[in-house]
């Protein structure tokens, strides 16, 4: 029993390995070039996991992004150790989340991961309405009130998305480190955690306090909580392999491509 809740802890503190390896992945494959040059439209371990879009949604931000000439860039005054720091993650979805991510794929059918995947957010919707509300966007906020109505009855306990598919209604997906960036606060500068993947110093402020928010933090005792957080990880994962690998292999420096993005990516959520 010790032994597979090491395991689940070790699948948990990859946590940062998806969420805009999730969202921004697809941003980036979209455009290969674009990765090249440094400007790159892709994702990485990162530390938020609140991010799903649609590829719709995902081709927008790129277009948004594309609309300036020149970008700007996050200061990285801690690069050698973010280096370091990103290799051991890197390594650590390779040896643990992926494998353990393509085993549960072939046991659970998509259908029923992408159920699962719904389930989560639906529970996360006080993240997103408290910060719809941080930002005076009260009409997105009263949509995740609906949202989460909706979702909850007619969604089964949001297994279904009802109110996206039924309604018209995406997720209105805002967190606390955007919402300081539309307050005024800047990035400060570039962090890469072991384990927990991209951040920078307001967005790791801005996850920090986020989960206050999330009912998942008040689950006891604290192994439990970290199995569902490890099931919950591994199930979006499952969702989208190859994303990461793609991204990857594709950019001529990972670490700098995967950075660029994050910052890019961070940017035009607040910006918009």
């Amino acid at each position: 029993m010790k032994t597979a809740y090491r395991l689940l802890i070790l699948i948990i503190i990859s946590l940062g390995l998806i969420t805009v390896p999730c969202a921004a992945g697809e941003l980036a494959l979209s455009s290969q070039a674009a990765i090249a040059e440094g400007m790159d439209a892709g994702a990485g371990q990162v530390l938020y996991a609140q991010n799903e879009e649609s590829p719709a949604d995902l081709e927008e931000d790129l277009d948004y992004l594309m609309e300036d000439e020149e970008f700007d860039e996050i200061a990285d005054p801690l690069e050698p150790v973010n280096r370091l720091f990103f290799h051991f993650n890197d390594k650590l979805y390779f040896w643990v989340l992926k494998p353990v991510a393509k085993g549960y794929a072939y046991i659970v059918p998509e259908s029923a991961r992408i159920g699962v995947k719904n389930f989560f957010n639906n529970i996360e919707t006080p993240i997103r309405l408290v910060n719809n509300i941080l930002q005076f966007k009260l009409k997105p906020a009263g949509k995740e009130v609906v949202r989460f109505g909706a979702n909850s009855t007619l969604g089964v306990l949001g297994f279904f998305d009802y109110a996206k598919d039924h309604m018209d209604m995406p997720m209105q997906d805002e967190d606390l480190g955007q919402t300081f960036g539309v307050w005024g606060a800047g990035p400060g500068f570039y962090i890469n955690w072991p384990i927990l993947g991209p951040s920078s110093l307001r967005d790791s402020i801005g996850y920090v306090g986020d989960s206050f928010l999330d009912p998942v933090s008040y689950v006891t005792p604290t192994r439990d909580r970290l199995a569902i957080k490890a099931g919950d990880t591994v199930n979006r994962v499952s969702l989208r392999i190859g994303d990461y690998e793609g991204i990857k292999e594709d950019a001529i420096d990972p670490y700098a491509a995967f950075r660029d993005i994050y910052y890019q990516y961070r940017k035009s959520k607040i910006d918009r």
